[in-house]
């Protein structure tokens, strides 16, 4: 495999970059007079070991092999929740490492699953760090789904190295597509604390939550989430930017070179919105048959954002849907595993597999009833190659697969079964709130055993990279030369 210090090099400079942003909670301890130091401390310990690890690997190679672009995907996600895992051990809030390291691979996953009892009380400076620990895996997904994921074929994201190599005739060097997708991100950061601001949330509030809306991460500073606003105009706002955030960033940068029609003609893109239309329709029908106390506007509204909210991943919360009957709960796993576009903060399936899917059924059924036919499959005007399609669908059996053995083990630590079935859903979805009195919306994971939580992390790990990208470093035949 040859040496590895290139990988190293880059997972030294991303743990620097994150001790320098722990200094931003460390600011927010001393506006609001938090008495300890745990930022300061957790800052100058990850500046210095990631310096470290700089220095002992500055005899760098020129560029990665496909090997060492897998471990680098894996080691760095990993090495970020470890030692953003600092902050939440050297607080007040003093948890262990198994509950500081689940949320913090919570945090930067965009998962939303917490352990954390309070919200309300707790330091504003871990409040404002979970929210940055989301905003920062946010656009680290994003970066690497349209830099890294393409060129390791996981799962068919290769099909996104076309966009990339499009855009590289525009934009010349990998770096500056990076570049300005980042700075789109920042712009509509802005935008959505801005405009929660103005619909009457204070500075903090907006600034932490428009870290997670984008990132469509779904940490809140409050234990009723969005919930406890009580503010329509704040989850129209929220709704907004969550759908902002659940598609391609490639066709922003694709919009600003002066595609104005790419929002329209992008064939995820409408299948996203065709998807959260139906979505939307079937639970207000829903709620409109069994849910008389609320007016025919706000069954609507709950109903919108709250299946967005849990299809895009986000898992922010208005209403206890455990509540809302059987059907709900069947309904929401369903929509946990589909997921927002590829190339977005968002997790699970994506949009493209499943019509990438069901394009491929078609032609079985074409095949069948015309055996002579020579039929091919288009998508986004590109012809899509047999091996692609048996990558996607190998993808989406591995992804069910791996589903049912997180269950599994979840259930064999305890676990009742709603409570492990929507565990491993909204793990390996990153989507944050489970279903049922415990991990519910009004629930955490606090009180699930510390395997549980270990094995949770795995999943949130797993479904963040795309699966494979992780599995693939358990093959033996990965480290040989």
């Amino acid at each position: 495999m040859g040496s590895n210090k290139t990988v190293f090099f880059i997972i030294g400079i991303l743990i620097v970059i994150l001790g320098i942003f722990m200094t931003i909670p460390y600011g927010v301890q001393l506006i609001y007079g938090e008495s300890d130091n745990s930022f300061l401390s957790s800052s100058i310990i990850t500046i210095f070991i990631g310096i470290l690890i700089l220095l002992i690997n500055l005899k760098k190679d020129n560029q990665l092999n496909l090997q060492q672009a897998f471990m680098f995907s894996v080691l760095a996600w990993l090495s970020i929740a470890i030692f953003g895992s600092l902050p939440f051990m050297l607080s007040s809030l003093k948890l262990s490492f198994s509950d500081a390291f689940f949320e913090s691979m919570s945090g930067i996953t965009t998962t939303g699953s917490t352990v954390i009892l309070d919200l309300d009380t707790s330091p504003k400076s871990i409040l404002i760090w979970r929210a940055l620990m989301q905003w920062l895996g946010g656009i680290g997904i994003i970066v690497m789904a349209t830099t890294v994921l393409p060129l390791l074929k996981v799962g068919g994201m290769q099909l996104f190295k076309t966009d990339s190599s499009g855009t590289e005739k525009i934009l010349p060097k990998t770096i500056e597509v990076a570049t300005t997708i980042i700075s789109i991100y920042l712009i509509l950061t802005f935008a959505c604390g801005l405009v929660y601001w103005l619909q009457g949330m204070n500075k903090f509030d907006s600034i932490a939550h428009s870290f997670t809306t984008l990132a469509t991460g779904g940490f809140s500073t409050h234990n009723e989430s969005i919930g406890y606003f009580k503010n329509p105009g704040i989850e129209i706002t929220a709704t907004a930017f969550i759908i902002l955030g659940s598609i391609p960033f490639i066709t922003y940068l694709k919009f600003i070179k002066g595609n104005g029609k790419i929002f329209f003609q992008d064939i995820q893109i409408k299948g996203f919105v065709y998807l959260l239309i139906i979505s939307i329709l079937i639970m207000f029908v829903y709620l409109l048959i069994n849910n008389s106390d609320e007016t025919f506007l706000d069954n609507l509204r709950i109903s919108s954002f709250n299946v967005l909210s849990i299809l895009s991943g986000t898992g922010y919360v208005t209403d206890d849907f455990g509540l809302w009957g059987e059907f709900p709960l069947i309904f929401f796993i369903f929509l946990m595993f589909i997921g927002g576009c590829a190339g977005s903060t968002t997790c699970g399936i994506k949009v493209f597999r499943l019509q990438i899917l069901f394009l491929f059924i078609s032609n079985q059924i074409k095949k069948l009833m015309y055996p002579n036919r020579v039929l091919v499959i288009n998508y986004n005007k590109e012809k899509i190659e047999e091996n692609f399609i048996n990558s996607v669908i190998i993808f989406i059996f591995s992804y069910l697969f791996i589903f049912f053995i997180v269950a599994i083990l979840l259930s064999i630590t305890g676990l009742d079964f709603l409570s492990a079935i929507s565990g491993a859903a909204t793990s390996i979805s990153n989507v944050g709130p489970g279903l049922g009195e415990m991990i519910g919306p009004n629930g955490n994971f606090s009180q699930v055993s510390i395997f549980s939580k270990w094995i949770l992390s795995f999943a949130m790990l797993l479904g963040r990279l795309e699966i494979f990208a992780v599995l693939v470093l358990f093959l033996p035949s990965f480290w040989r030369s």
